[in-house]
């Protein structure tokens, strides 16, 4: 096996070979990829329509978010024509929206191939720079069609990102329980992955988007393990299933292989991680860097101790807090910027959502570390809400005379909960009537059916504004300058949460 993994790395080498080389020219490497992608922009009928034909013109395409283009991905969608690029259009991948439910991103040929690159790299990093693997299965992130009908949109799982001969490659290593993809009931998908897992007595690597996502299905494993047990029967040797009886699952045991957990770990994703971290203490639990609906944009590497962008396959702009537009070879170290992307797929000056900032640099390179989304953003668990898409979900539902209201997340346990001054409706109503509006996003509601965020609540009280604005006073802000948003971006603080609890209890109290 070590030699099939040793052979799987020299497969990749050229692949790793440009890319380092692209790291030690980071400018050469952007001009490159900027040419490139501003060829593709001019041969589509978006570029046309703008008129702009030479390259020294790029400052003026402009730079947009989903809403602006949205008519265009629409109508390239409705005319199975490709308007955003003169390459075919092989699918739409689903992406949480800012203004309705959710945004559909074209991917193209190119724009795998680019996520396809990203892979060769990292996994080349793993073997060279990483733990000693030897059995080389791994369970890749497999997104189920959850709680409805099937859905002809979008990849099934992180292994269809890859090229035709990876994916061979690759086939006989990976944990793929057989039509899982296409279960939509939340507990029969949880049965079977954790039925899978439990049976893979080899599992070396694990890879998901949040860490939360893991913990459900340990969860899950220790509370119906008896149930599993029964269902698996003799195909379980006599020491894992004794592993399985216990009161508390020995994790490292039952995977005594696992040498890496691939998962978010940066912003609210870093508790998850850490969590994972002490669960799994010799196993590398390692950030997935940034990596986008739209685009790959940074890559963990060992060797750099941090996050380098895919400089050769997205070109990079950089924004800061006032306006000022950089290259990536301009950035500099502790710098904080928002993110504007250009790709292979037919986004142009795209804003992605994102803030950085700039740790150190790696090979002439600037290593990045994601900070969050910008300030419009919720992002607990990857369920990414927008404050537009919110509003519009609060607008749908029945708080006339309502004059305060604000959807906040809490961290512990991962949930919502929306803050109000008055309403005539009963808060358990209300709640439910939210939650089922919130689920027209896709990320919200993979995430609610796999128990990632518990049921949101609602908190009624006419001194709410009153104890947040105090609260707040209290640690040094002005009263003057507090502004409530319709959703925050920032968990509430544990003490702020339980005084709102204490006071809405009061007043159920007097009302009942």
């Amino acid at each position: 096996m070590r030699f099939i993994i040793k052979l799987f790395a020299k497969l990749l080498t050229p692949a790793a070979k440009r890319f380092y080389s692209a790291l030690k020219n980071p400018q050469a490497s952007q001009q490159a990829i900027q040419k490139d992608i501003f060829q593709r922009f001019v041969k589509s009928e978006y570029g046309k329509s703008l008129n702009i034909k030479s390259l020294a013109d790029w400052h003026h395409i402009p730079i947009v978010a989903y809403h602006d283009i949205e008519k265009w991905i629409l109508q390239q969608k409705e005319t199975k024509k490709p308007l955003l690029t003169s390459e075919s259009i092989l699918f739409y991948e689903k992406t949480s929206g800012s203004r309705g439910a959710a945004k559909l991103i074209p991917y193209t040929k190119s724009l795998l191939s680019s996520f396809n690159q990203m892979f060769c790299v990292w996994a080349h990093d793993l073997i060279v720079h990483g733990a000693k693997f030897s059995t080389g299965k791994i369970y890749f992130c497999i997104s189920p069609q959850l709680g409805g009908k099937q859905d002809e949109i979008g990849l099934n799982n992180d292994s269809e990102y890859l090229d035709g001969w990876l994916r061979w490659f690759l086939s006989p290593f990976l944990i793929l329980p057989r039509g899982l993809n296409r279960v939509i009931d939340t507990e029969e998908f949880k049965n079977q992955l954790s039925q899978a897992l439990i049976l893979e007595e080899k599992l070396e690597i694990i890879s998901i988007w949040s860490p939360s996502f893991l913990k459900v299905i340990l969860d899950y494993i220790q509370s119906n393990r008896t149930r599993l047990l029964l269902e698996i029967g003799d195909r379980l040797s006599p020491q894992r299933r004794q592993m399985l009886i216990n009161t508390d699952i020995p994790w490292t045991q039952l995977w005594q292989e696992l040498k890496l957990i691939s998962c978010w770990d940066s912003a609210n994703a870093a508790d998850g991680a850490e969590f994972l971290r002490l669960l799994f203490l010799n196993v590398l639990v390692q950030g997935k860097g940034l990596l986008a609906t739209e685009a790959p944009l940074t890559i963990p590497l060992i060797e750099a101790q941090g996050c380098v962008p895919m400089l050769n396959q997205v070109f990079f702009e950089f924004e800061d807090e006032i306006g000022k537009i950089y290259r990536l070879h301009e950035l500099e170290k502790d710098g904080i910027y928002e993110i504007i992307i250009s790709q292979k797929g037919g986004l142009y000056r795209y804003r992605i959502g994102d803030r950085l900032s700039v740790t150190h640099f790696y090979l002439n390179t600037p290593c990045l570390q994601f900070l969050g989304r910008t300030q419009e953003i919720s992002d607990l668990v990857g369920e990414k809400l927008h404050s537009e898409f919110v509003r519009q979900v609060l607008d749908s539902l029945p708080l006339q005379g309502t004059s305060f209201k604000s959807l906040v997340p809490v961290k512990q346990p991962q949930h919502y909960v929306l803050l109000l001054d008055q309403t005539n409706v009963n808060p358990q109503e209300l709640a439910q009537q939210l939650d089922d509006a919130l689920q027209q996003s896709p990320q919200y509601r993979h995430a609610r059916l796999l128990n990632q965020l518990q049921p949101v609540r609602v908190l009624i009280s006419s001194r709410i504004p009153e104890i947040i604005a105090l609260y707040k006073t209290r640690s040094g802000k002005k009263w003057g300058d507090l502004k409530h948003d319709i959703l925050s971006t920032t968990p509430i603080e544990s003490e702020l949460l339980a005084e709102l609890e204490k006071e809405t209890m009061s007043v159920n109290k007097i009302i009942s």
